[in-house]
């Protein structure tokens, strides 16, 4: 198993570092973060430019359809910023299109998401969180052929920004009897407001007497828990990729603090504390980095995944929120100054750590998978 980036990865990763390094310095992030959109609208036309945002968008709707690595190489580096941005929410939504769309919606949606036109997300969660389909709780009731939806959705990821909102909703008593419904945000009955204390744009959506066709029905009434499975598998370790850029970023400030900051007349590098604290910072981004990466290579290579990104997930939310704690022990009181930036990913590694399930949700995913796995043969 070889998961060093080829030369054309290589060359992506530092297309997309020097687009951080040149447009998305730190100092501009924090002055976005304190935006009532809580990102750059300039960064995110040129990411559609790029062809970022379609890079998992087959040819015939305007993407690139490389692989889900390329994709991942992508948003480490966007990580590493963190440039904040729809950028995750928008790929998510387009998987769950690819897997579940007719021709008709996949040509309205996913030719827009790949040009930037369209900011799309998926709402799941609800105030009484609980991540999965059994946490699916916002009924609709019929009129006619529209559904009239009442209710709320919580940690909805820029849902204050998005066009269009993938919102799952509960339309049979099983746990698995959900629905998923193309809300036009510009419709009435429908709003938004982006939750004050995260830097990931997670939001609160609310419907009141929101009149939505069921022409915008998703696939079909009650099947679609496998499709919609499948596309969040499939994403989830794009987001994990992203949290290992940060725990980059978190390291290289540490490393360079320990560096420059003197006490007692030398470098407080040299101490073995500082230096035990940066060998912690590294056992964890390295079991993020690794995990993720694997579980990409298992997805292009076509083996077994889904065990792979069960584990990938649990470690790295975890590894991100310790290496940001660790790199706080590393800068003491310099690292809560906001204007430093260190802060950023702390906030960051709180925010993104449930999203998509938290790691308790995964390693029991991942129990439950344990009797049925086999080894791969490479």
């Amino acid at each position: 198993m070889d998961l060093s980036l080829t030369d054309q990865q290589e060359m992506l990763k530092q297309a997309v570092d020097d687009f951080v390094s040149r447009d998305a310095p730190i100092e501009t992030l924090i002055e976005l973060q304190q935006t009532e959109r809580g990102f750059s609208d300039e960064m995110w036309r040129t990411a559609g430019e790029l062809g970022w945002l379609g890079m998992l968008i087959p040819e015939e709707y305007g993407g690139s359809n490389t692989g889900y690595t390329d994709a991942g190489v992508v948003f480490e580096a966007l990580g590493k910023g963190p440039v904040p941005g729809p950028f995750f929410s928008t790929v998510l939504a387009g998987e769950i299109i690819k897997e579940l769309g007719d021709d008709a919606q996949k040509e309205n949606y996913l030719t827009r998401i790949a040009n930037g036109s369209l900011i799309a997300t998926l709402a799941m969660a609800e105030p009484d969180y609980q991540w999965g389909n059994a946490g699916v709780q916002l009924a609709p009731n019929e009129e006619g052929d529209d559904y009239i939806l009442n209710g709320e959705k919580s940690f909805v990821y820029d849902g204050h920004a998005a066009d269009l909102i993938i919102t799952a909703i509960r339309t049979g008593s099983d746990d698995n009897d959900i629905s998923l419904l193309l809300v036009d945000t510009s419709i009435p009955g429908v709003s938004a407001r982006k939750l004050e204390g995260f830097t990931s744009s997670e939001s609160s959506v609310t419907f009141e007497n929101a009149r939505v066709p069921k022409s915008a029905l998703l696939g079909e009434v009650n099947a679609v828990a496998e499709g919609l499975h499948v596309a969040l598998m499939r994403a989830t370790p794009l987001l994990c990729a992203y949290k290992v850029g940060g725990a980059q970023a978190v390291f290289d400030l540490s490393v360079q603090y320990s560096r420059d900051r003197v006490q007692f007349g030398r470098p407080i590098g040299r101490f073995q504390f500082v230096q035990n604290h940066i060998v912690q910072l590294v056992i964890h981004l390295d079991s993020a980095r690794w995990t993720t990466y694997e579980a990409l290579w298992k997805m292009d290579t076509g083996r077994q995944t889904e065990a792979a990104i069960h584990l990938a997930k649990a470690v790295t939310s975890d590894g991100y929120r310790h290496a940001c704690d660790y790199g706080h022990e590393v800068h003491a009181g310099t690292g809560v100054v906001r204007e430093y930036g260190l802060t950023l990913y702390t906030r960051q590694s709180r925010s993104l750590f449930h999203a998509l399930g938290e790691p308790r949700y995964h390693r029991r995913q991942l129990a439950k998978l344990m009797p049925t796995l086999q080894l791969d043969d490479e």
